[in-house]
């Protein structure tokens, strides 16, 4: 006997042989009535303005004080912090935030040096790295050549930026990034990669990635187990790059 499936109850036909769902996120969506007025609605967050973070970021720099930063061996910050930024102290290490987050948005804006000196990865190199390991790259890529994923905005050899964007050097330039970390089950297993969208001076230069691993120099990255929390890390690569207005905004765990 034929059975029309438009007869059968939704958790009957996920259960048939073959039936695939098209739409499994909308199941989640239809707890609640179309247009249902007692439906909860979004937090309301002041959006800010130009230099001022939304209301409900956390400001991890915005003054001249390092109070939030740190030493990636421990140390209290010795990056120079002055007029409004921070700058690398070439050859102290790298930085990393006192508090550590998960999936999040960031935003922050950087300045290679002036002059421009050096040619290719030699020229203005930091990097941005969420977690302390998936870096998406910092580099002076105003009409300078290196490797494809390795000029700024990159996630560090795995994906070019769709397009550079660059502006030239002593210039602010923006980075606003959407990051979720990865899963690992009960035993360490992948269940799902980290993912990461960026956009470069508003631009938008990387479309949700799935990245294949921690990021790693000359080599294939790959996934090692780690915490669902971690700092964000700006790297000392020995260049005096400046950065600026950096905020926070922790997302809601998927």
């Amino acid at each position: 006997m034929t059975v029309s499936h438009r007869h059968l109850p939704l958790i009957l036909l996920l259960a048939l042989p073959g039936f695939v769902s098209l739409r499994p996120v909308a199941l989640g969506a239809q707890q609640w009535p179309i247009h249902d007025m007692n439906r909860p609605l979004p937090p309301v967050v002041d959006p800010g303005t130009a230099g001022r973070p939304p209301s409900d970021a956390v400001v991890l720099f915005g003054t001249d004080e390092l109070s939030q930063w740190r030493m990636k061996n421990g140390q209290p910050a010795q990056w120079k912090a002055e007029h409004g930024y921070i700058e690398v102290a070439p050859g102290s290490g790298d930085l990393v935030t006192t508090r550590s987050f998960g999936d999040c948005q960031l935003h922050l804006e950087w300045a290679a040096p002036i002059p421009p000196r050096g040619e290719g990865q030699e020229r203005g190199n930091s990097g941005v790295f969420l977690m302390e390991r998936y870096e998406v790259q910092v580099l002076d890529s105003y009409r300078s050549r290196t490797y494809a994923d390795g000029q700024a905005a990159a996630v560090y050899g795995q994906f070019p930026p769709l397009v550079n964007a660059s502006r030239a050097p002593g210039e602010w330039q923006e980075y606003d990034i959407v990051f979720h970390r990865p899963r690992f089950d009960r035993v360490g297993k992948l269940v799902s990669p980290a993912r990461m969208t960026v956009f470069h001076n508003r631009v938008l230069v990387q479309d949700d990635v799935e990245l294949v691993g921690a990021t790693a120099h000359g080599q294939r990255a790959k996934y090692s187990v780690h915490p669902d929390r971690l700092p964000l890390l700006l790297q000392d690569h020995g260049k005096p790059v400046r950065y600026r207005n950096i905020w926070m905004r922790e997302l809601p765990e998927r």
